[in-house]
């Protein structure tokens, strides 16, 4: 039986995303879904079109779903979901401006996906981020292993890239690492960050480093502002294939990601930004890191202020 992944939302994200998976050639299919009548399957004829200059075999089959669950049978027996459905910012919101709205929609989702592909890991990466996840999780009743979000492989891929052009270095030598929440309470740490193996604070004034970490905790935001229309969806959609590779392949891969808590650092019963070990279950595990006593705080002030968002979703 060969490897099966949905994508759900036709959106940039979505579409991006798909072809990213589809071009990975460790799939044998890559669904996508969209509630707009015909837009996946146009998305798919022009994927599976790309096959003979790209060299991939995955087969891309694009879904139109109705609002009473219809089309998503096709995602039966799926290994992995991405859940990419909702709404994207538009400049001057922020992601918690979405929560009402894009509640609905994954809500839905989420049912759906535990109807018809109830062994996959579910990805989520709709927007507000740790809400959505601990959402999705609620809505599928999943075991909370194979519900996970990404963002903490975004954040860390852009302050990695920020680092990366500050200092004039190939972007291979340098190794961040983001917890905390996706959005305000972000948590960067720079104990743990490397530029060629060297730490990043014997490398880089401490008020540069706090600069690129705003400019990371607003990366999103900036993106929106410059497209006037939509969001960020070529780094977002690498980081949310990348992960659905490592659960594919049961890499174990250790990545940034929104994961579920139960007393690591201290913390317990809630979504968050943390290191986790990725494979066929979706997180094996929670890997703690040594966080100097400021990264510790912060990391205990982002799961509160995530814990209290969180509280308020079960009833949406």
């Amino acid at each position: 039986m060969g490897k099966k992944v949905t994508v759900v939302g036709a959106g940039f994200y979505g579409s991006t995303t798909a072809q990213r998976l589809a071009e990975y050639d460790v799939f044998d299919t890559v669904v996508i879904t969209d509630i707009v009548e015909g837009k996946p399957a146009g998305l798919a004829l022009d994927l599976n079109q790309s096959r003979a200059i790209e060299g991939f075999e995955t087969k891309v089959v694009g879904v139109t779903t109705g609002p009473n669950g219809e089309g998503y049978e096709s995602i039966e027996g799926s290994d992995v979901v991405v859940i990419t459905a909702g709404l994207p910012r538009k400049p001057g919101m922020s992601r918690m401006d979405l929560l009402e709205t894009n509640a609905k929609i994954v809500r839905q989702v989420a049912e759906n996906v535990a109807k018809y592909a109830p062994n996959a890991v579910v990805i989520v990466v709709s927007n507000p981020l740790d809400e959505m996840t601990a959402l999705a999780q609620l809505a599928t009743q999943f075991p909370k292993n194979r519900v996970l979000g990404q963002a903490g492989m975004l954040d860390t891929a852009r302050f990695s890239n920020f680092v990366a052009e500050a200092l004039n270095v190939p972007v291979a030598s340098v190794r961040t690492l983001t917890l905390g929440s996706h959005g305000d309470t972000m948590v960067p740490v720079p104990s743990k960050s490397t530029v060629n193996g060297k730490p990043l604070r014997d490398v880089m004034p401490a008020e540069q480093i706090e600069e690129l970490v705003v400019k990371t905790r607003n990366g999103g935001a900036e993106v929106v502002a410059l497209l006037k229309t939509g969001s960020a969806y070529y780094a977002p959609s690498a980081a949310a294939a990348r992960m659905a590779k490592a659960v594919a392949e049961d890499s174990g891969d250790v990545m940034p990601v929104c994961a579920w808590v139960d007393g690591e650092y201290g913390i317990a019963g809630v979504y968050l930004g943390v290191e986790a070990e990725i494979g066929a279950q979706g997180v094996k595990r929670v890997v703690e890191t040594d966080l100097d006593a400021d990264e510790r705080a912060s990391l205990l002030e982002a799961a509160e202020a995530v814990r209290a968002k969180q509280a308020d979703i079960s009833s949406m």
